[in-house]
C-alpha cells in the first residue's frame, strides 16, 4: 500500500511524515523545504504476529508495509507551476489513497501560507489542483483520441467519456462523485489514472489539548469532519508534534506517554486502520518455525489469489488452503489442539479469505 502525504505549507505535512516514518524530511517554517518527495517504509503494527511469532518460535516475523510519500507543499496555481508545481502531482499519481493534512490548530509562531486558519478553504484550495491537473491531463487524452475517432468506433465512445469527465470536473467536483454508465466505462476511467479518483484520509492536525477528546470540540475539526461526510472520505485526529514526540520513545514509553494524554493509539495506528477502512483491506498470517508474517489483500479475495501475493506458483498450481483463525490457533495451544476440535478448516478455490486467517497453501506446479 502506498499513502502520499498532500497539504498546503506549514500545515505540519512534514512533521507528520518525519514521525510516521523517522525518515527525518527536513520540516522547517517557510514553504517548499520538502524538494524531492521524500519516501519511507513503515511496518504495520499488529499484535497478532508477535503472538503468533511467540507460538511457533519463528526465527523471523515479518510485518506488512506501507510506503509513504511527502509531497511538497502544495500552493494555489501548483497545476500550473507555481511553487512547486506539477511534478510533485505527478508523484502522487502514483499511490493508493491521499493522505491530506489540514491545519486545525492555531499558532502565531508558525505563519499560514494565506495568513489565517480556514480548513474548508485550505481544502478546497488542494482539490482545485487536483482537478486542474486532472482536466489538463483529460484534454491531452483528448487531443490524442480525436484523431482516430472517426473511423473507430471505441474512440468515439471514449471521447463521450472524457466529455463528460470534463464536465464533471470544471463544475469543481472530484472524479470519484461521477457514476460510470457501466463497468466499461469505470474501467476505461480508472485507466487515466486521476488524481481526484483516489480515495482520500484526511488528517486534522490539532494542538495537544484536542487530542484527549478527538477532537470534538474544536470546531475546525468539525468542518472537516462534515466536508469529509459528504465525500465519503475518512478523518482522523493527530497532533504532529505529539506524533514526532512518541516516534523518539521505545514501546514501551510509548505506550505510557499515550496513557498520560488519555489515548489508546497513535496516529500512525489510527492513520493504517483509516487505509484499511477506506480502501477495504485485510491481512492473512502465514506461520511456521521459519517465519511468521502478514499479507495484505483486498477484502473478497479468493484463496488462490491470496496465495499469489506470496508467489505466482502458489495461485497456478493451487489445490487447497489449510484455515485456521489465528485466535483458535493460540486458544487451543498447539496446531494438532485446533485440529482434533475441527477448527482447522480445507478450503478449495471459491474460499474468500478472512482478516486474521491462518493459512497453509497447498500447491502443486
Amino acid at each position: 500500500m502506498k499513502l502520499g502525504i498532500v497539504g498546503l505549507p506549514n500545515v505540519g505535512k512534514s512533521t507528520l511524515f518525519n514521525s510516521l516514518t523517522k525518515a527525518g524530511a527536513e520540516s522547517a517554517n517557510y514553504p517548499f523545504c520538502t524538494i524531492d518527495p521524500n519516501v519511507g517504509i513503515v511496518p504495520v503494527p499488529d499484535d497478532r504476529l508477535k503472538l503468533l511469532g511467540d507460538f511457533y518460535q519463528s526465527k523471523k516475523v515479518t510485518p506488512a508495509v506501507i510506503e509513504f510519500v511527502d509531497i511538497a507543499g502544495l500552493v494555489k496555481g501548483a497545476s500550473k507551476g507555481e511553487g512547486l508545481g506539477n511534478q510533485f502531482l505527478a508523484n502522487i499519481r502514483e499511490v493508493d489513497a491521499i493522505v491530506h493534512v489540514v491545519r486545525c490548530f492555531e499558532d502565531s509562531n508558525v505563519v499560514h501560507v494565506d495568513g489565517t486558519i480556514d480548513p474548508l478553504r485550505d481544502i478546497e484550495t488542494i482539490e482545485l489542483e487536483l482537478v486542474f491537473s486532472d482536466l489538463e491531463i483529460l484534454e491531452r487524452r483528448e487531443a490524442k483520441t480525436a484523431k482516430s475517432a472517426r473511423n473507430d468506433k471505441n474512440a468515439a465512445k471514449e471521447l463521450v467519456t472524457i466529455a463528460k469527465l470534463k464536465t464533471h470536473l470544471e463544475s469543481g467536483k472530484p472524479v470519484k462523485t461521477m457514476e460510470a454508465a457501466d463497468d466499461e466505462e469505470q474501467a476505461l476511467i480508472s485507466s487515466y489514472n486521476l488524481l481526484t479518483q483516489k480515495p482520500v484520509i484526511f488528517a486534522a492536525n490539532v494542538a495537544e489539548d484536542d487530542l484527549a477528546d478527538d477532537g470534538a470540540s474544536n470546531p475546525y475539526v468539525q468542518q472537516v469532519r462534515e466536508f469529509a461526510a459528504q465525500e465519503g472520505s475518512e478523518v482522523f485526529v493527530i497532533c504532529a508534534q505529539i506524533e514526532q514526540e512518541i516516534a523518539e520513545l521505545e514501546e514501551e514509553e510509548k505506550k505510557m506517554f499515550l496513557e498520560d494524554l488519555g489515548l489508546k493509539e497513535s496516529g500512525l495506528e489510527k492513520l493504517i486502520r483509516a487505509s484499511y477502512r477506506l480502501l477495504g483491506l485485510l491481512s492473512y498470517l502465514t506461520s511456521g518455525e521459519d517465519e511468521t508474517r502478514a499479507w495484505t489483500i483486498k477484502q473478497g479475495t479468493k484463496a488462490p489469489q491470496a496465495a499469489g501475493k506470496i508467489h505466482t506458483d502458489f495461485e497456478r498450481g493451487f489445490i487447497k488452503a489449510e484455515v485456521v483463525n489465528y485466535q483458535d490457533l493460540l486458544d487451543c495451544g498447539s496446531y494438532a489442539g485446533a485440529r482434533e476440535k475441527g477448527l482447522v478448516r480445507m478450503e478449495g478455490k471459491e474460499y474468500v479469505v478472512k482478516d486474521g486467517d491462518v493459512i497453509l497453501f497447498r500447491f502443486n506446479v
